[in-house]
This record gives C-alpha cells, structure tokens and sequence, in this order.
C-alpha cells in the first residue's frame, strides 16, 4: 500500500493530536494494528440486549409488554441526550435549536404511533392475568420520563394546578418537588396517603431529582428558548416546534396511554385498578391535569380548552 499524501497529512494531525496530550502515536499504532476489528454484535451489545427481558410468568405475551417498555426508556435516553445538548451550548441559533427539538418530537412521535403496537400485541386476557405479578410497579415510575420533564420546562408549570398560584414566587427546589402534579396520581384518595408506588419511587430517586431540577432551573428547554435572540425567538419554525413538544408530550402520549388503560382496564361501571394504585382516570387525561410546559406560546382559549380537540380525534 503506497503512503498517499492524504494519508500522511492524518497521521501528521494524529501526531499532533497525541503530541499535545505528551503521547506517542507510535505506540497507539500499535494498539490499533492488535485490536480486534469491530463487529456489530459485540459494538451494541446485542447478546447482552437480548438477555434483558426477563418475564415474571409463563404468558408469552409478557414479552412484548416488557420490550416495548424497554425501547421506551431507550427513546427517552435519545430525548435527553438532545435536552443535555441544549442546556449545554451557550450559543444556540434558531437552526440549531428547531433541529435538536424536531429530533425530540419525532421520539416522541415514534412512541405514540408505535404504542398500538403493544396494545395491539397483547391478548386482554393475559395481560389482566400477568399485570397482577408486577404490584406495585407501574409505568408512573419512569424516571427518564420525569426528568424529560424538568428538562422541558420551569419547575412553576410541573406543580399540581391548584398549586401554582399561591407557589409562583416560590424558589426553593425541595418545596415545588412536594407539589409535582405527579404525586396527586400515586395518593390514595380516600386516605391522602402516598401509595407503595409512589413511597419506593421517591426512595429511589428523589435525591436525583432534585439534582436535575436544579440543573434544569436555568437550563431547561424554555430558559434556553428565552436566551434566543429576539428575532429567533418570534420564528414560527421555533414556535411551532414548542408547540408540537407541548402537545406531544403533554396531550398525544399519555392519551395513548389513556386509550390503552380503557381498553384492558375499563369493565363496564367499575374500572380495574392500575397496577400502582395511580388513579388512571384522572393522572392521564390532559383536560384533567391541564399540564402545559409553554403556556406563554398558547392562547387563552386554547389554554382553557386544552387536549379536548386532540383528545376528541385520538378517541374517536
């Protein structure tokens, strides 16, 4: 093989690479001519990945119920990837931006046309039987999903509806936490008591969530829409993929779930209880929870009406 010049223009520039970090190239050739070629199996793990689904029962159905909510927390761990490239770059143009939140909308968009594949996937009558070995899990305790939250938005628009007027002026992280919207659907209503669910979640994960809700205070997607420049921040292209986050996140996902929670655990006038004790019916509707992470990007009557249009077409 004839050394080119292109070829030894690289290995000038990887000389000056290793020389600035006092190593020697020579010595990484060395390690580059022993390795073993790369091949797809072992670079994403494949066998490792295949050997994670684990049922608790015998229903072959199990499984898809357990890998569909496994790709979940992988497009999730995509989303924030995307949010942690936002928080971090200083300098952020309108282009950049509408290209960091369209990749988190078309996750977001994948699952929700992706979930009547589970649904779809699953005989209704393994599922009630197989849910019963998962007490007390329950999807509400996803925690990438709770930080794509504090990623998207202040911490003001999280709390709990009839929480956010009286705690606007509140600063303090540890104080809004006790009033996320979220803990109202793992309480048991006729107790006011946390469910199991909610207990071992906090337990678990708490401390992280206060981590990332104090990182996220000047750094969540709407601080970071803020620090646009004028003109970029009146780009309809910019708006309007707010908006479309918005409504994916806050209205077309847990409708989805909402869609899938009528359809295994609605019977007739009395409804079967979530595997957490989350009180589904109320926790998942948009027009219940009202959650809006840009109200300001909204109209009034579209605030007021909030998810009804999507939840007319997604139910019909």
């Amino acid at each position: 093989m004839q050394l080119t010049p292109e070829i030894v223009k690289r290995l000038e520039l990887l000389n000056d690479k290793y020389a600035v970090l006092g190593q020697d190239l020579s010595s990484y050739l060395d390690g580059l001519l022993y390795a073993e070629v790369t091949t797809y199996w072992d670079y994403i793990e494949l066998e490792t990945l295949l050997s994670l689904q684990k049922p608790k029962t015998s229903f072959p159905d199990e499984k898809v119920f357990i890998i569909y909510h496994q790709i979940t927390e992988l497009y999730f761990k995509m989303a924030l990837n995307e949010f942690e490239q936002l928080g971090k770059n200083l300098k952020i143009d309108a282009t950049f931006f509408v290209d960091r939140v369209t990749r988190i909308n078309r996750y977001f968009e994948a699952l929700i046309k992706s979930f009547e594949i589970m649904v779809s996937g699953m005989e209704r009558e393994q599922f009630l039987k197989f849910r019963m070995s998962l007490l007390p899990a329950s999807g509400f305790q996803s925690a990438q999903y709770r930080e794509i939250e504090f990623y998207s938005t202040d911490l003001i628009n999280l709390l709990a509806k009839e929480k956010k007027e009286a705690m606007k002026l509140e600063t303090d992280i540890h104080k809004l936490f006790d009033h996320l919207y979220w803990k109202e659907g793992a309480t048991e209503e006729l107790s006011g008591k946390a469910t199991l669910t909610l207990t071992q979640f906090e337990q678990k994960y708490k401390a992280r969530f206060i981590e990332v809700a104090n990182m996220c205070k000047s750094n969540n997607l709407w601080q970071v829409y803020l620090r646009l420049p004028e003109d970029d921040r009146k780009s309809s292209s910019v708006i309007n993929a707010l908006r479309t986050n918005d409504l994916n996140v806050n209205v077309s996902w847990p409708l989805a779930h909402y869609k899938s929670a009528v359809r295994y655990l609605n019977k007739g006038e009395t409804d079967i209880a979530a595997t957490g004790g989350t009180n589904w019916q109320k926790y998942l509707p948009p027009r219940f929870q009202k959650r809006i992470f840009y109200p300001a990007l909204w109209s009034a009557d579209e605030i007021d009406n909030w998810g009804k249009h999507w939840v007319n077409e997604m139910l019909s």
